[in-house]
């Protein structure tokens, strides 16, 4: 057996860990730039305990910016040089909020201290110039606000490029936030559709890497535990969003999700995504949600054992044949996506039929190298039309 494991440095995790802010930040730095995204936890009396906690610890705020969409190029590329500018340099970068705050967070703390490049754009996979994150980011805490993306665990950011219109990422084993504080309570105030998405996002990353080509034991078992936490945990956090056992479950779950993906990527689903995001700018959790069952029944052939322990785990019946919980697998997600009211067609994404061969094109990305199997860009295509 043989392996390697990439994790953060610590983590705090618990309902009413918020208040830890300020004393988890001191070992790191005194002047913060915060990266925020929902306004509606910036109205509340969460933020203010945010916000208050670090006062208490005399952490300064130095900069605030606000990620109100998936980071652009010139948006990483604006923030940093405002860092680089100011009068008293930051020492200490905190993303509070969903996916886009957390990897706008980590590309403009990589960035702030490798300036060897012109922009972000340098640095990104496929698009870039081939630069490498060579220095140690500034440090960083990650405060995630959704429970879905497992941002907060990875060792990448996604940034949106406009020519051509894809999503890359800035990559380095380096990002991978210092501290991480999850509170569940912060995911109290998601509605129910931000619920079913972002919950859907972690679930479809157990689920790939699960399924990864480069999985290994441990990130299998990781998945495992994860997938039995969300699975019957989702629609209860869909339905009440106040329920604490459910919200704990599912922070609970998409931190596990982003563990195993930094560590044995992902597959079809993700790569697709990418492309329905920056094509037809459809969220990523609800483009993941529509596309995973999708993926499973592509998949099916080429990873009969793995779906087979997936089905008798949905199903809690470790006694179904195998083609019995393959089948069972696919048909638990498919009901799971019925419940939160997720399409099951691309054109009920808005979608357009002629957008086709160009999202089939765009999803050659990172996360199609983990998929159990290859798939030409034209065999895509073909599940993409039958599945418009």
């Amino acid at each position: 057996m043989q392996f390697e494991l990439l994790l953060p440095n610590h983590v705090t995790f618990g309902w009413g860990k918020r208040t830890q802010l300020g004393t988890l930040a001191t070992g790191l730095g005194q002047r913060a730039v915060i990266v925020s995204g929902s306004r509606t936890l910036r109205r509340s009396v969460l933020w203010e305990e945010l916000i208050n906690s670090l006062a208490h610890a005399k952490i300064d705020v130095a900069c605030e910016f606000e990620a109100r969409r998936e980071p652009t190029i010139a948006d990483v590329d604006s923030a940093t040089q405002e860092i680089l500018a100011c009068q008293k340099k930051p020492d200490l970068v905190i993303g509070i909020g969903g996916g886009a705050a957390l990897d706008l967070a980590k590309a403009i703390a990589a960035m702030a201290t490798n300036q060897h490049g012109s922009s972000v754009r340098d640095f990104l996979e496929g698009v870039g110039t081939g630069l490498q994150i060579e220095n140690p980011p500034l440090p960083m805490i990650a405060v995630p606000t959704t429970a879905g993306t497992g941002s907060e665990a990875t060792k990448n950011a996604v940034v949106s490029v406009d020519a051509p219109p894809c999503k890359k990422s800035l990559r380095s084993e380096k990002m991978v936030p210092d501290i991480i504080l999850i509170d569940p309570e912060l995911t109290s105030s998601n509605p129910p559709e931000i619920t079913a998405a972002s919950g859907m996002d972690a679930i479809t990353q157990l689920i790939e890497s699960y399924l990864s080509n480069r999985a290994t034991s441990l990130t299998q078992a990781l998945c495992l535990e994860g997938l039995k936490l969300a699975i019957p945990n989702l629609p209860r956090a869909f339905e009440d969003g106040m329920n604490q056992e459910a919200r704990s479950a599912m922070s609970y779950a998409a931190f596990l999700s982003g563990v195993a993906l930094a560590n044995s990527g992902l597959g079809m689903a993700h790569g697709v995504a990418a492309a329905l995001g920056a094509q037809c700018d459809i969220s990523h959790g609800l483009a993941c949600a529509t596309l995973l069952p999708i993926a499973l029944k592509t998949n099916q052939t080429a990873s009969r054992k793995q779906q087979a322990v997936l089905g008798k785990l949905f199903a809690k019946d470790p006694h179904l044949s195998k083609a019995a919980a393959i089948e069972a697998s696919i048909t638990a997600i498919e009901e799971l996506c019925d419940q939160l009211r997720i399409p099951r067609k691309l054109r009920d994404l808005g979608v357009k039929e002629n957008q086709l061969e160009d999202i089939a094109n765009g999803s050659r990305g990172n996360s199609m190298n983990g998929n159990p199997r290859e798939l030409s860009t034209d065999e895509l295509y073909s599940i993409l039309k039958e599945n418009w």
